[in-house]
């Protein structure tokens, strides 16, 4: 039986749902305008699926988007953005299970928090923990509506502040030197970022190089190496000690490039050092911003409603998923 009854739209598949119909159908008349434009003047772009929303059918629509979470138990909520369309957005995901529950067309407190009402209380109730990073937006809309939840800060975002106050003297240190020095300290920038135990042997004679000819980027290398030292701390404690010792030990000459790490620090340390508790990072979620990334880049001029859908309509968006070792971030 023909469920559209539109003429030249011939039914490929029928995937019936609980709550609608999903119809894929293949167009044999040509259209009178363009779908997108309204325009009369046609030409042949390419073959591309196209999603549309149509009326109920048996009391079903044919097409209806829905948060994952509605239905689904959540227990270690991530929150972070993706660049989409000139504008970042929203990432909403399951870290356990490595999904994209949703995305966000705006990342501020109402947009979060709109989306976590609508939330079934069971489901908020049974969120222990959120990933996140250090956007404050985040922070009070969690505040709000899971109370209850620990926020624990991604370790990497802290890591990565610490690399660009390295990097903040580095650039400061280029001024200083010859062309040829300048164009070298550029080239091996990725070398100073690297933590000293993943680089190879010829990396650490450049390495010893770089910092064994200026004191000055010498301290802040170590001073950057010390501090990712925090994360191998056994507890909380133990953490805390160690970054109030890296503290004493940071030179009044650097204290102006470190800045925003002793700020972030200090403004979101409780957040920070919760990872000592709850050992999860937002490593999937940062995967599942690449994926997304990929659904922008499969097709031209999509808008944002049409990626949420190839995202939340596709069941393989799914980040990789290996042991829980390596989802917890150790």
């Amino acid at each position: 039986m023909d469920l559209l009854d539109l003429p030249g739209y011939r039914i490929i598949a029928i995937d019936e749902h609980k709550d609608a119909f999903h119809i894929q159908v293949e167009l044999h008349a040509p259209p009178f305008c363009c779908l997108h434009c309204s325009g009369s003047s046609l030409y042949r772009h390419e073959v591309k699926l196209q999603r549309f929303q149509d009326h109920a059918i048996r009391g079903k629509p044919t097409a209806h988007l829905q948060d994952k979470a509605i239905n689904t138990p959540v227990t270690i909520l991530g929150i972070d953005e993706v660049h989409l369309l000139n504008k970042p957005r929203c990432v909403l995901t399951d870290i356990e299970q490595h999904t994209i529950l949703d995305l966000l067309r705006n990342r501020d407190k109402a947009s979060v928090k709109n989306y976590l009402q609508r939330l079934p209380a069971s489901i908020r109730n049974g969120i222990s923990c959120v990933c996140m990073d250090m956007w404050q937006p985040y922070k009070l809309a969690i505040a709000d509506l899971l109370p209850h939840a620990t926020i624990v800060v991604d370790r990497f975002h802290v890591v990565k502040i610490a690399n660009t106050c390295l990097d903040t003297v580095r650039k400061q240190l280029r001024a200083s030197l010859s062309d040829a020095e300048r164009r070298g300290l550029m080239h091996d920038r990725f070398i100073l970022l690297r933590r000293r135990s993943d680089l190879t042997e010829s990396q650490i004679l450049i390495l010893e190089t770089w910092i064994g000819n200026f004191p000055t980027l010498h301290a802040a290398y170590w001073l950057k190496e010390d501090f990712c030292n925090l994360w191998t701390a056994a507890s909380r404690e133990s953490a805390t000690l160690h970054y109030q010792a890296w503290q004493k030990r940071l030179p009044a000459e650097l204290e102006a490039a470190f800045h925003p790490l002793t700020t972030a620090m200090e403004n979101w340390q409780q957040e920070i050092l919760a990872y000592f508790d709850h050992r999860y990072t937002n490593g999937p979620t940062e995967a599942l911003n690449g994926l997304v990334k990929l659904a922008q880049r499969m097709g031209r001029g999509y808008s944002f409603e049409a990626i949420r859908a190839k995202v939340l309509l596709t069941n393989g968006l799914r980040a990789p998923h290996h042991t829980a070792t390596s989802m917890r971030g150790n």
